[in-house]
């Protein structure tokens, strides 16, 4: 029985999708082999010597230690896109509300409740939460991913002009794009031409602070900023300082932080991004998924500290080996196969950065003495054979 550890509340009917034969799913498992986990902070936690995979139902994983995770032989998940139209949607709502003074609007009009003539103080008030029209404004878009490029696109249906950057576009992305988004060649250049500006990159060490005051001044007065992304893309000082002058007129963001709940006039949303009914149940049902397909047959998709690996069945056993990104390891790995007189009936072995995958198919199973052989190649971070029957 496979144990997988729930480290946070997940969705029934991602939890139901693995076997009850196969896998038991609780709050307080032991040694289990899989975690389940949303926003439970991990960097602490000491894991288990059977756990093989974390699978973060969420597309961030800023409260996983991937590196470490790594180097254990441990596999870590994402759900990209699983929650892309729940994100999508806040986006054009966040759209609104930086053009309109809505929020301002309805706590004034919830105000006046006890006092008298409340329709003729509304119509002789409401002056000053007016505020433009999205249409026919410039939305400028950084990054064009599974969100972003979905915000994109309902900015165009909406009558808005759309500029979009982004350096890791896939084809496949590129492919789903409206045909009338400008495609920009760098970020500044979406600074200049845009009145809105909407985030959708994760926090790195080159998108960290990208909003900052040398940025800020490239950009037109008065622009909009949208960010439910991270917090740590836009430098707060530099903001505060942006928004008290006039040069940014509103900043709405999915990620309240002691600095930006402070400063006048930004809208802050408590992290609704991902959190409806159904972001919640898509983003369980492909974190399970994706553990699921793992632990039974070693394929991995939507990982995010090693490469994407899936081959299909084609013998009776297969050794999954988790190592570095070095040379001689595959070599090594195969040399010990055959020493055995075991024929690889197929084999698949691919990278991503320093880490890398190798999945062999082989004719025979193969004993824990192997597997002990295979642990101890240098570089080798973990060995699992798999039997199927």
């Amino acid at each position: 029985m496979n144990n997988i550890l729930l480290l946070n509340k997940i969705a029934k009917i991602g939890t139901d999708r693995l076997d009850p034969a196969r896998y038991t799913c609780g709050t307080d498992v032991a040694a289990p082999v899989g975690i389940m986990v949303r926003s439970a902070k991990l960097h602490d936690m000491t894991f288990n010597p059977e756990l093989l995979a974390i699978a973060r139902a969420g597309a961030g994983v800023n409260n996983i230690p991937v590196a470490r995770c790594a180097e254990e032989g441990i596999v870590v998940f994402n759900t990209p896109g699983a929650n892309a139209n729940g994100v999508k949607e806040l986006a054009i709502c966040a759209l609104f509300l930086a053009s309109r003074d809505i929020v301002g609007g309805v706590n004034w009009a919830r105000s006046l409740a006890g006092t008298a003539d409340v329709a003729k103080q509304v119509e002789a008030g409401k002056s000053k939460f007016g505020g433009s029209e999205i249409k026919g404004k410039t939305l400028g878009v950084i990054g064009l991913g599974a969100i972003g490029g979905l915000v994109a696109n309902a900015a165009i249906k909406l009558g808005m002009k759309v500029i979009g950057c982004d350096p890791y576009l896939s084809v496949a992305g590129a492919w789903n794009l409206d045909h009338h988004i400008e495609k920009a060649a760098t970020y500044e250049e979406v600074f200049a031409k845009a009145d809105y500006i909407t985030l959708h990159v994760p926090a790195t060490e080159t998108t960290t602070g990208m909003i900052h005051k040398d940025a800020i001044a490239t950009m037109k007065d008065g622009v909009k900023i949208i960010n439910l992304a991270r917090a740590e893309l836009v430098n707060a000082a530099d903001l505060a300082e942006a928004m008290e002058s006039g040069k940014i007129s509103a900043y709405v963001t999915d990620f309240p932080t002691e600095e930006t709940v402070a400063i006048p006039g930004v809208i802050v949303i408590p992290h609704l991004g991902g959190s409806t009914e159904e972001s919640e149940e898509n983003c369980a049902v492909m974190a399970a998924d994706e553990l699921d397909e793992y632990i039974r047959y070693g394929n991995i998709k939507n990982s995010v500290n090693y490469p994407a690996t899936s081959m299909p069945v084609s013998a009776i056993a297969r050794v999954c080996v988790l190592h570095a990104n070095i040379p001689a390891v595959l070599a090594n790995i195969s040399t010990v196969i055959s020493q055995k007189g075991i024929n690889i009936e197929n084999m698949l072995n691919k990278s991503k950065g320093e880490n890398a995958y190798t999945i062999l198919d082989v004719c025979c199973p193969v004993t824990e003495e192997i597997e002990k052989e295979l642990a101890a190649l240098e570089g080798v971070r973990r060995v699992r054979a798999i039997h199927f029957n």
